[in-house]
């Protein structure tokens, strides 16, 4: 099982579709919400992810298909 920690930042077209939801439920991926900040115009979350490594590719790249860009980070997201 790999894991990986995201931020996702949404446009305003995607803000109200449950695209993490789908992540999900499409791709076997459990998903950890760990911050997010989301307004009528615009959204980011940081999530943490864990699933097999091509679950999570395919994942990622649906996501990156939608339109919503992805920055991978490293560290402990809520420490800081």
């Amino acid at each position: 099982m790999a894991k990986r920690r995201v931020h996702l930042t949404f446009p305003e077209t995607l803000v109200q579709e449950p695209i993490i939801y789908n992540l999900g439920k499409r791709f076997d991926i459990v998903t950890n919400i760990r911050r997010a900040n989301v307004e009528d115009n615009f959204g980011w979350v940081i999530l943490e992810l864990d699933g097999d490594e091509h679950a999570l590719d395919q994942g990622l790249a649906y996501m990156e298909g939608l339109g919503v860009q992805i920055n991978t980070i490293a560290g402990d997201v809520v420490e800081g």
